[in-house]
């Protein structure tokens, strides 16, 4: 593992316990939790994004202010859901976030999971697709995003500004972004298809397959044929891959109140008509902890592993798990306090 980093999910509500009871206790604590991470040598801020519900929803906002806080730490999404955005309106937001973290992001988009609406993009304005869960409309979007941020030309130039055919690209642009997006995959061939687009593979606590298997198993079999799809490609870029694991090293009392009752296995279930597998959850003492990582193979196949945490029991809470990972368990997995800024991605065999 040479990397780690928290994802968060943004939920506030005013209910008891809760330290983030409104919006904008949340994404107040989001900055403070993106900087103490940052002071801790964390790898990386993700965070989740969900529409009409009490979520986090519009990440570059958040993603900036954590940028230009702080120095090393990568700040992305684990995702954005395609199917709400304008392609390339996005393509220009991120390539300014880009410049303005200088190249430390890690912005993962995919089709996007079930949200509270029914067919929540279309009260964006997106309508026509034939997917019951709106997967064309959220390709079609990605691929005129990809030619954006690839610079190629997009509108056509007014002909009394520009000669007859010019195809103007958007602006601002930064180049290598491409690099640093990555495709959050639920299936082997959607692991595939990133490989053949030379994206970098976010996998998360689910994949919506089950063959029987246990769950971290699927999901290294998920990035096996990711890298082998990648070098059959032709790419030569390193590239990076992630998991999301949920993980709480049991260091106190109020660990243990919290997340010292835990069954430890997969779960099969239904997520949006699909059946899936449901990643376990991890909770323990930190030695335990470490064995129990190291039995994982997909997280000792992935390079990035982030961490889901619970955001309503407050930033310094949150700290405190990331610090307690970071220092009796992350470091008998191999990794070592981020001093420089975001990782390479493994070389291709």
């Amino acid at each position: 593992m040479k990397a780690f980093g928290f994802l968060s999910f943004g939920h506030y509500a005013p209910m008891r316990g809760s330290q983030t009871g409104t919006a904008a206790e949340m994404i107040r604590q989001a900055i403070d939790l993106g900087v103490g991470a940052d002071e801790l040598g964390v790898n990386g801020a993700y965070f989740r994004v969900h529409h009409f519900a009490p979520q986090q929803a519009s990440p570059v906002p958040l993603l900036s202010a954590i940028a230009a806080k702080t120095q090393r730490i990568e700040v992305g999404t684990g995702v954005i859901d395609m199917r709400y955005e304008n392609p390339l309106y996005l393509a220009e937001e991120l390539a300014a976030l880009d410049i303005i973290s200088a190249g430390r992001i890690a912005i993962g988009v995919s089709r996007g999971s079930p949200e509270p609406a029914l067919r929540g993009y279309e009260s964006f304005g997106y309508t026509g697709s034939t997917d019951p869960r709106g997967g064309d409309l959220a390709r079609e979007k990605f691929a005129l995003f990809l030619k954006a941020i690839d610079g190629e030309g997009i509108a056509p130039a007014d002909p009394r500004q520009a000669p007859a055919g010019t195809l103007l690209p958007i602006e601002p642009s930064s180049p290598g972004l491409r690099d640093r997006i990555w495709w959050g995959s639920g299936t082997r061939a959607t692991a595939e298809w990133t490989a053949q687009l030379g994206l970098n593979l976010m996998s998360s606590t689910l994949l919506t397959e089950a063959t029987g298997v246990p769950f971290h198993e699927l999901q290294s079999e998920q990035i096996e044929a990711y890298r082998t799809a990648y070098k059959a490609a032709g790419h030569t870029r390193p590239p990076r891959v992630s998991v999301s694991r949920s993980i709480f090293p049991i260091m106190n009392s109020k660990d243990a109140m919290y997340f010292g009752v835990r069954d430890g296995g997969d779960q099969i279930g239904i997520i949006d008509g699909l059946q899936s597998t449901f990643g376990k959850t991890y909770a323990a003492e930190p030695d335990e902890l470490v064995e129990q990582l190291k039995g994982d193979s997909a997280v000792m196949a992935a390079d990035t592993v982030m961490l889901t945490i619970p955001n309503q029991l407050g930033a310094e809470y949150n700290l405190h798990i990331l610090e307690a990972f970071a220092k009796h368990v992350a470091p008998e997995l191999g990794w070592k306090p981020n001093t420089d800024g975001p990782v390479q991605g493994d070389p291709i065999d």
